[in-house]
């Protein structure tokens, strides 16, 4: 399994990077995990998008969803897509939420997207093996474990403090975790983790490695690292464009 970071800011694009976008990669199969401002253009550069199998979209908020809109511009117009609607899972409302973003009267989107709700139950992907969980934010929102050749890539799309998420986690050989946060005190729960709270998961779930990410433009980078590693050493900043093997 591999996954290739489209863009890892948090909170919204930031001077080096998009936002949320991760492309993940298996015997072939291509699942896009978020698709947040600014990533469409970017995910262009590496990848076909007509070779993007399914999209998994964790939550709504615009840092991790906007962009589906260009990418149904170019389903539809480019002339390159493969003429057919491709699987979009995202939490319930996506279709109707997605068709306003994309044009006012809130059009259907069935020529462009298979729209599937998440519910909880676990399910098939292509070669994933893919189980879901409720995370701690302001809006329904869904870490993933997908599971495929033996290995386990967990992301938590955006959390605060979560025993589900550490749960769903446990045991992974990578975690993909937010760290919007700095460490500081008088922060507002269940909303996003710090750099040491992503570690403290990290750690608790059991996983192989920790890759950070969604770090706002506003938030110092090598503060986040630094207080993940005291608790996890084997974590570590993904950088836009840098592809990692699961």
């Amino acid at each position: 399994m591999r996954v290739t970071v489209v863009g890892c800011s948090g909170s919204g694009p930031g001077p080096t990077s998009p936002a949320s976008s991760y492309l993940v990669e298996h015997d072939g199969f291509r699942v896009l995990l978020d698709l947040g401002n600014g990533a469409f253009g970017t995910l262009q550069a590496l990848a076909d998008p007509a070779t993007v199998d399914a999209l998994y979209l964790s939550h709504l908020h615009a840092d991790h969803c906007l962009d589906v809109a260009p990418f149904i511009v170019w389903h539809r117009y480019s002339g390159r897509s493969r003429r057919q609607p491709v699987p979009l899972y995202a939490p319930v409302g996506a279709d109707r939420r997605l068709a306003a973003a994309y044009y006012g009267d809130g059009a259907p989107l069935e020529d462009v997207f298979d729209f599937a709700v998440l519910t909880g139950a676990p399910f098939d992907l292509g070669p994933f093996q893919v189980q879901t969980v409720r995370t701690a934010h302001p809006v329904e929102c869904h870490a993933v474990r997908l599971t495929a050749g033996g290995r386990s890539l967990v992301y938590t799309g955006d959390t605060g403090a979560s025993t589900a998420v550490v749960e769903l986690a446990r045991g992974a050989d990578v975690l993909l975790a937010e760290a919007a946060h700095p460490d500081v005190p008088g922060l507002p729960p269940g909303l996003h983790l710090s750099g040491r709270e992503a570690g403290e998961h990290a750690a608790a779930a059991g996983v192989g490695r920790l890759l950070l990410t969604h770090v706002p433009a506003w938030v110092d980078r090598t503060a986040q690292l630094a207080s993940a590693r005291a608790v996890f050493p084997a974590a570590e900043l993904v950088e836009p464009g840098a592809t990692y093997d699961v």
